[in-house]
C-alpha cells in the first residue's frame, strides 16, 4: 500500500465514521427512559443502542464508552465468572492489526473487576501455533498485569457439544467450556479484512468459541456464522477499530495492510455492532453475507437509522 492510497483509505475512514454516526438518532445528552426496546442479549436494560467512540486510545475509548452504558456494573454483577473472547488467532504484533488491541483487552478486565467479577477468563481458538498467538499479540501479559486469566483453547478436550437449535445450516458444534461455564460472555474482536466472510466483526469473532471450524467452511460459512451466532448472544460487544487491516486478511501481510483509525463500537447487539462495522470499514452490511444472513433471521438490529446512537469524540 502506497502513501497515496493509504492516505485515501485513512480519509475514508474518517469520512465513514462521520456517516456512520449520522445514520442513527445522536443523542448526546444523558436524558433517557428505559424501555423493552433497549434491551441488551443478556435482558440489560442500556440507554443507547450502540455506542460510537473516536480519537481516543483503545483503552481511553473503552472507559467513556462504557460509562455511556451505565458502566460495567450494568452487566457484570459481583461475584460474576466473565469470560472475555478477543480475536488472538494470529502470531503477530497489535500494530499488523491480526488480533485485538491488548490495551483494548486488559481494560475490559480491570473495568470487570471493579464491577465485582470472581473472575475474568481470557480464551481464543487460535489459527496460528496458540502459545505464540497468546504472547506476540501482546495479550497474555496484558491479562495478567489487569488479574485475568488466559485459558488454552487448542485442545478439543476443552470444547463439549452444544445444539443450535435456531441453525439453518449449522444445528449442533462444540464450544469451549470456560464460555459454557461463564456467567457473562463479552465478545471483543477486532474490525478487519477477511479474504472468506470479506469482514471479520462481532459475530465472525464467535468462531474462535468452537472446535470444528472446518465443517463450517465445508458447510458454508457465513450462513453458520450466523447461525452460530443464535446459540448464546453476549452480554455485550467492543468492536475494536484502531488499528484496522483493510486487504490481506485475516492474518495480513505487514503494516502496509493497516489504517490507523482510533475508533471503538460498543453494543449489546452483535448485529447492529457489525451492520456499523461494515459501514465504518466502507462496505455495505448487505454485502457481507453473513451480516445479510442474520438480518434475514432477525438476529438483532439492521436498522441503524432507527438506533439510538450515542457519539463520542476524544
Amino acid at each position: 500500500m502506497d502513501r497515496r492510497t493509504f492516505v485515501k483509505k485513512s480519509l475514508g475512514a474518517s469520512i465513514a465514521f462521520g456517516a456512520l454516526v449520522k445514520t442513527g438518532r445522536i443523542l448526546s445528552s444523558p436524558e433517557w427512559m428505559p424501555s423493552r426496546a433497549n434491551l441488551g442479549g443478556s435482558g440489560v436494560v442500556v440507554p443507547y443502542d450502540l455506542v460510537a467512540i473516536r480519537g481516543g486510545e483503545p483503552e481511553d475509548m473503552f472507559d467513556s464508552g462504557i460509562k455511556a452504558l451505565g458502566g460495567m456494573e450494568a452487566f457484570v454483577k459481583k461475584g460474576s465468572r466473565v469470560v472475555v473472547k478477543p480475536n488472538i488467532g494470529w502470531d503477530v504484533s497489535p500494530e499488523r492489526g491480526g488480533n485485538t488491541n491488548p490495551k483494548l483487552v486488559s481494560r475490559i478486565i480491570e473495568h470487570c473487576f471493579s464491577a465485582g467479577a470472581k473472575e475474568v477468563s481470557v480464551v481464543d481458538h487460535p489459527c496460528d501455533e496458540w502459545q505464540r498467538c497468546y504472547t506476540d499479540s501482546g495479550i497474555e501479559k496484558a491479562v495478567k498485569d489487569a488479574g485475568g486469566k488466559m485459558v488454552p483453547g487448542a485442545s478439543e478436550k476443552y470444547y463439549h457439544p452444544v445444539n443450535v437449535k435456531a441453525g439453518r445450516t449449522l444445528t449442533s458444534t462444540q464450544e469451549h467450556e470456560v464460555i459454557l461455564d461463564a456467567d457473562v460472555f463479552i465478545n471483543a474482536p477486532i474490525l478487519k479484512a477477511h479474504s472468506g466472510t470479506r469482514l471479520t466483526a462481532g459475530m465472525k469473532n464467535l468462531m474462535g468459541n468452537v472446535w470444528d471450524r472446518e465443517t463450517w467452511h465445508r458447510l458454508d460459512v457465513n450462513q453458520c456464522v450466523a447461525d452460530f451466532s443464535t446459540y448464546r448472544k453476549p452480554t455485550l460487544n467492543v468492536l475494536d477499530a484502531y488499528y484496522v487491516m483493510k486487504a490481506n486478511g485475516p492474518r495480513g501481510i505487514s503494516t502496509n495492510d493497516v489504517v490507523v483509525m482510533k475508533a471503538q463500537l460498543i453494543s449489546t447487539d452483535i448485529l447492529a455492532l457489525d451492520v456499523a462495522g461494515a459501514r465504518l470499514f466502507g462496505v455495505k452490511p448487505e454485502d457481507v453475507r453473513y451480516i445479510e444472513f442474520a438480518s434475514q433471521m432477525k438476529i438483532g438490529r439492521s436498522d441503524l437509522e432507527k438506533l439510538n446512537i450515542k457519539r463520542i469524540s476524544m
